[in-house]
């Protein structure tokens, strides 16, 4: 299927020459769209890699419901176990704002909101559980004032391993390499003194192949991202050289592009599976409120479940 390929139901507007495109033709406050036309908009994902829909108008529960048609939702309850309240009605609803329960701005001290600054480092959704994610649908419901900053952007993990040296596409098909993603490093690594008591080798970490094929594209990726804490068989410094190396090249500006949010509505869906993405420009720090709502749902590809158990344990902070 070609770039500005239009579907029957859709259409797709790229946003940048390997990924990324604004999707059209669907209205959500008319009708919820048929089978049809959420099967294309899989399609389109799985094309693209990343796509916006604008001003959709979504509520909580249309936002889960749409979400439920590319699979089974993840939810938050690890978070709050491990003593995070939900401000928000229903569990299949990841909090990423900087509100607090109260309804009032998080200190910029607290620890939930040093933990928001992991979400500045480039990541896929889940990789450090067992069970990794694959869609991710967030939905603008507040944002702060046009020009404050606030875009995600998104990197083609496809491309870049596309356009890898040879030998050393050959050498991570021939090694087979396992990172080890841990959401406890990348944390600790964007807020080293909120975190500093923190060893993540204490925790367990999701393992997955650094090369894959994504299945619904057929194209291989490389499966990086802030959380890899090492790479298994490698000694601490050629481990750290290798990430390095690959995760700087996945990320140059060839590869990405920043998608802004421009209306409460707007809708982002990408497939972590084949793309990483970070926040731009913080959480708005004390400054202005930005309440954004994630549903995430389980990736149901043959990798799945990378190297690791089948458990329904999965890692949370407060």
């Amino acid at each position: 299927m070609a770039i500005g390929t239009t579907f029957k139901h859709i259409s797709a507007k790229p946003l940048h020459p390997t990924f990324g495109a604004e999707i059209l033709g669907l209205d959500f406050r008319s009708a919820f769209p048929s089978d049809e036309a959420v099967e294309e908009l899989r399609e389109a994902v799985a094309k693209y890699g990343v796509v916006v829909l604008r001003d959709t108008g979504l509520t909580d529960e249309t936002h889960i419901a749409l979400s439920s048609k590319f699979g089974e939702l993840d939810d938050v309850i690890p978070y709050i176990m491990a003593g995070r309240k939900n401000r928000l009605k229903y569990p299949q609803l990841f909090d990423v704002s900087n509100i607090g329960v109260d309804g009032e701005l998080l200190d910029p001290t607290s620890q939930r909101e040093q933990a928001n600054k992991g979400n500045g480092l480039f990541h896929v959704d889940s990789s450090f559980n067992p069970r990794r994610a694959s869609y991710s649908l967030l939905l603008a419901h507040d944002l702060p004032p046009s020009g404050t900053g606030g875009h995600t952007a998104f990197a083609d993990t496809r491309t870049a391993f596309d356009e890898l040296p040879v030998d050393l596409k050959k050498t991570l098909l021939a090694e087979d390499y396992v990172g080890c993603h841990s959401m406890h490093h990348s944390r600790k690594k964007a807020a080293p003194k909120a975190f500093e008591h923190i060893n993540p080798l204490d925790y367990p970490m999701g393992r997955h192949k650094i090369v894959q094929r994504h299945e619904p594209s057929v194209r291989m990726n490389l499966y990086i991202a802030a959380h890899v804490h090492h790479i298994e068989g490698l000694d601490a410094d050629k481990s750290q050289e290798l990430f390095d190396h690959l995760f700087n090249h996945a990320t140059q500006d060839k590869y990405t592009v920043e998608i802004p949010w421009n209306v409460p509505g707007d809708l982002v869906i990408w497939d972590n599976t084949c793309t990483m993405h970070r926040a731009v420009g913080g959480s708005f720090q004390g400054k202005y409120k930005r309440d954004m709502r994630r549903t995430t749902v389980h990736d149901g590809s043959s990798q799945a479940w990378g190297l690791n158990e089948h458990t329904d344990v999965r890692q949370g902070l407060p």
